[in-house]
């Protein structure tokens, strides 16, 4: 899994950071979903520039038993398919709050 950008946050509070590919460069809030009312939806929102682009659901990792959040993110820069990221320790970061947006392809 290749990282595609680098958030700072919490679960609680949410993320704000960058995504970064080799085409696209841009600003990215990770949003607490104040609306939530059922298991089916997002627990986050995810934004870019004002425009909402993605969801996030906690999971919890079955190995060590951590919450993590995993992403869906669309927009038509991405073509006709999504992208699925997890939010993982970003390698070489001491600071706990930091995370890699760890690209999780479907195929």
């Amino acid at each position: 899994m290749g990282a595609i950008g680098l958030v700072s946050g919490t679960v609680e509070k949410g993320y704000v950071g960058q995504l970064t590919t080799i085409t696209i460069r841009v600003p990215i809030e990770i949003r607490r979903n104040p609306s939530k009312n059922g298991d089916v939806q997002p627990d986050y929102r995810v934004w870019s520039d004002g425009v909402e682009c993605g969801a996030g659901w906690l999971r919890r990792s079955e190995a060590s038993g951590k919450l993590y959040v995993s992403l869906t993110l669309e927009a038509p820069e991405f073509g006709p398919r999504r992208i699925y990221a997890n939010l993982g320790r970003a390698a070489g970061q001491d600071n706990p709050d930091v995370y890699a947006l760890l690209w999780n392809p479907a195929d």
